[in-house]
């Protein structure tokens, strides 16, 4: 078993939480399940190299409080795809957090949709189903396509790709939510007129800065 001090991961956890304004979102039910999805994490991560990131501290920060920052955006009891869900973010962190949401987290690897799907029932998330397919052969299937109040999606392609993987996903009047890095504004603007032609519109560009160490 990884060790982790558990008495220093939820003093970090709650700190970066309320840094963030999102002390909101934690119950010591809560804390108790990152803590086990951080050590679950870390001892699959020698198996699958789910993440480049392995410090506890700032898997809090750029993991956990980066995810969770959605929570605030997504009216209750709404249904999400998380495409290109990987290992599990943004998918993992808001069901624990928002018990409420109906989440499918889809990836095209069969081992990393294995992984999510096993984690979320160790930690007691019904609100969370994992399905391993391509996103754009989910888009064409009946089951799927406009079924989605939201299509959320962290650092999985360009723009332009990314809108053709999410969009048909998403219901007439839901979302799609690209979590991005540093050229979030550039790349929404090189989209836009893919955006219009698969039927989106009112893009808005939120620059969001976490605070922690």
């Amino acid at each position: 078993m990884t060790e982790i001090n558990k008495q220093d991961f939820t003093s970090k956890l709650t700190k970066v939480f309320k840094e963030n304004g999102l002390s909101s979102l934690l119950s010591l039910d809560r804390m108790e399940k990152f803590y086990a999805l951080t050590v679950r994490m870390l001892e699959e991560n020698e198996k699958y190299n789910l993440t480049a990131i392995t410090e506890p501290d700032k898997i809090i920060l750029n993991h956990y409080a980066d995810c969770v920052t959605l929570a605030s955006r997504l009216k209750k009891g709404a249904s999400i795809i998380d495409v290109g869900c990987g290992a599990g973010f943004p998918s993992l962190p808001l069901a624990i957090v928002r018990p409420d949401l109906k989440i499918l987290a889809v990836d095209s690897t069969a081992k990393r949709v294995n992984y999510v799907s096993e984690t979320a029932k160790m930690l007691g998330l019904d609100n969370l189903t994992a399905v391993a397919m391509r996103a754009e052969d989910g888009g064409k299937s009946p089951e799927y396509r406009e079924k989605f109040d939201y299509a959320t999606a962290r650092a999985v392609a360009e723009m332009r790709v990314l809108c053709e993987l999410t969009l048909p996903f998403v219901r007439l009047g839901g979302q799609m939510i690209a979590m991005k890095g540093k050229n979030a504004e550039f790349e929404l603007s090189a989209a836009k007129k893919a955006i219009a032609t698969l039927g989106g519109r009112n893009t808005v560009c939120e620059n969001i800065t976490l605070k922690g160490d």
